[in-house]
């Protein structure tokens, strides 16, 4: 493979099999780390998923890309970090062509009727999602499972989306059962922490 060219499987949503659960783990993982995986392991426990999809974004429309390592780079990154089988590393969002979740979801849900999806978001992350392309259509696309955060365990009260759907929000010791719920249906779920982020690994010379 040349240097900076990404592999075409990654650029393929992964194999499923009807009637699977699966969630959807995105983000610019620049770089990826501890924190990222304790997320992705606590989500497949939790929820019980027979996949979880690690979504290597082209690039967060959000953040800045200056300091945005290239892509091929952050999914080997990410492919050395994340050892659990159940997770599979791809970047199909940059074959489709754009960043925005709310499309790339569109498109996933398209293509996989006969699979039960969850977004997966890291409580960091819920503070802000409101600010995302059409957030309240995403939250009516896939139920979302937000995983804690340190410094964020109080934003499923404080955020605006946990305040808009405040209604749908499921008790996470039902979280097994959140795959089966109509959109919108979300739910926090506590449990171990990591301080790690990519923006402190970047300013300390991680990437």
């Amino acid at each position: 493979m040349i240097a900076g060219t990404v592999n075409a499987r990654y650029l393929r949503m992964p194999h499923v099999e009807a009637g699977m659960v699966v969630g959807l783990f995105g983000g610019s993982f620049n770089p990826p780390h501890e924190g990222h995986v304790l997320v992705a392991d606590t989500a497949i426990q939790r929820l019980g998923l027979d996949q979880l999809w690690w979504m290597v974004t082209p690039g967060n429309p959000l953040k800045d890309h200056n300091n945005l390592a290239p892509l091929a780079e952050r999914i080997a990154m990410s492919e050395e970090i994340a050892q659990n089988p159940r997770i599979k590393v791809t970047a199909f969002e940059k074959a489709l062509g754009q960043s925005f979740t709310a499309r790339t979801l569109e498109i996933v849900q398209a293509r996989n009727r006969d699979i039960r999806f969850v977004w997966i978001m890291g409580a960091d992350n819920l503070k802000s999602f409101h600010r995302w392309q059409n957030w309240q259509k995403i939250a009516r696309t896939f139920p979302i499972a937000v995983i804690d955060r340190p410094g964020s365990t109080l934003a499923y009260l404080s955020s605006r989306m946990a305040k808009t759907f405040d209604y749908a929000r499921i008790d996470e010791d039902d979280a097994r059962r959140l795959a089966y719920h109509a959109a919108p249906a979300w739910t926090f779920i506590h449990g171990p922490r990591s301080s790690m982020s990519s923006t402190a690994l970047r300013a300390a010379g991680g990437v």
